[in-house]
Parts: structure tokens; C-alpha cells; sequence
């Protein structure tokens, strides 16, 4: 079931579970061996995949990314799928039908993988909001299995883009070239910014997977100081906790 939805100057935040599991050593643990300091037999890392779906005061629907997908998608050589999207979103009282706009925070398969089934898109009535600069960067895969499909759906935007009246996105590089969050007042949906809690409290610690190590600890240092400054509720991507209010 989703988790307990909350309102913020006038949006409604509802996180949605798409899944949960294990990183496992190939992955996770080059992260806590390196940053901090964790041995292969101390566990894993259960790493949750967290997508948000916000609705306006004036009606409008924004799911921020689109989870792992189905059996097969990109994500499937790594995360835990299938995802749960879909049926988190009928719970929450939405169809992929009535999402007007996504928002995918960067060109990760565990971002990305519920955006198109089979060359269809899942949401075909939304425009998909991608930063410019990670659509210069997408590999050949990405372009297939998700680009290709949302052609006629695909929205660049490059900086700071308005998505609704109370909902904006800004790009965040580091992660990747083109990662972007969503904020509205109040709020911030972080993408890949952090991943795991310890990064919250010392935004320095580096994550073994972005694609510039410095130019992404650059980025998290200045978020994290202004968002502890904004006094602002964090919606994390692979924290247990969805929501943090800092």
C-alpha cells in the first residue's frame, strides 16, 4: 500500500513503494565498504525504490519517476522486480491514464523502468519532463527502451522548468549529467541527490555510482545546507523512510 499521503502549501504527497531489496555485494557494497566502512559479513543493504505522486490544487497529476518496471525491463539484470507501481497508484486512486505529466529525475534503469511496456508508453496522456542535458548523455539502451516509445510524449526542459502551478524542476548535476529534483513550496523530491541516510548527515560522503563523484558531493553539500536552511520535507528515493522533514 502506498504510504500516508501529506499535504504541503496545498499538494498533496503521496509516496508510492514500488519495491524493496537487497543491493547485495556486486552492487551495494563497493558504497558502504568505501564511504562507510561496512565488511561484506556485516549484511546488506536493502535498498527501497520510492516513486511520489503529487496532486495540485488545480487538479494537476505528477508522478515523479517510474520504478523498476516489469520482469524484463532494463532494471531486471539488477533490482528487484517486477515493480509495484501501477498497483500503488490504484490504491492511491490514480490510472496511468490521468497522470498529466512525469517527471523522470535521470536516466536510471530503477527511474526509468515503468515508463514503457513492450515500445508503449504506460502513461500515455502525460508529458515526460527530462532534463536536456541527460537526453545528450542516453545510451543506445535507454534510447530503446524508453525514448523511443515516449517520442510523441517526451517534454526537454533545460534548468529550471515550471510543471504546474505549485510544482517546479530544477536541475541537480553529479548523479548523472542531466539528474533534476522537484520542488514545490515547501517540498523537494531528491532523485539520486542521497542515498543513503548517512549522506544526510554528512553530505561530503561520496556515492561510488555518480557519474562525477565531485561535481555530485558539490551538489549534495549546497542541497542538504539549503534545504536544513528552508526548513524543507525531504522525499527520499532509496531511504527506508520516504519523507524526512529536516
Amino acid at each position: 500500500m502506498p504510504h500516508t499521503p501529506t499535504i504541503v502549501a496545498g499538494v498533496e504527497i503521496t509516496p508510492l513503494c514500488d519495491a524493496v531489496g537487497p543491493m547485495g555485494p556486486s552492487i551495494g557494497l563497493p558504497f558502504l565498504d568505501t564511504f562507510i566502512g561496512a565488511r561484506a559479513d556485516e549484511g546488506e543493504w536493502i535498498l527501497h525504490f520510492h516513486c511520489f505522486l503529487l496532486r495540485d490544487t488545480d487538479g494537476h497529476v505528477t508522478l515523479v519517476d517510474t520504478g523498476v518496471g516489469p520482469i524484463g525491463s532494463p532494471a531486471s539484470s539488477w533490482a528487484p522486480v517486477p515493480g509495484r507501481l501501477l498497483d500503488e497508484l490504484a490504491a492511491a486512486g490514480a490510472t496511468p491514464s490521468e497522470i498529466d505529466t512525469v517527471v523522470i529525475t535521470h536516466l536510471h534503469s530503477d527511474h526509468y523502468g515503468g515508463t514503457a511496456v513492450a515500445g508503449r508508453p504506460v502513461f500515455p496522456n502525460a508529458r515526460h519532463v527530462i532534463q536536456q542535458a541527460e537526453l545528450d548523455v542516453a545510451a543506445p539502451l535507454v534510447r530503446q527502451a524508453v525514448l523511443d516509445p515516449i517520442a510523441a510524449l517526451l517534454d526537454p526542459v533545460e534548468g529550471t522548468a515550471k510543471i504546474s502551478a505549485g510544482v517546479s524542476v530544477h536541475h541537480t548535476p553529479g548523479h548523472t549529467p542531466g539528474h533534476q529534483i522537484v520542488e514545490s513550496e515547501g517540498f523537494t523530491m531528491l532523485g539520486d541527490i542521497l542515498h543513503h541516510p548517512v549522506q544526510l548527515a554528512d553530505p561530503a560522503i561520496r556515492y561510488v555510482y555518480d557519474d562525477d563523484p565531485d561535481q555530485a558531493a558539490a551538489t549534495r553539500v549546497a542541497a542538504v545546507a539549503r534545504l536544513r536552511a528552508e526548513g524543507r520535507l525531504l522525499a527520499t528515493a532509496h531511504f527506508p523512510d520516504p519523507l524526512i522533514r529536516l
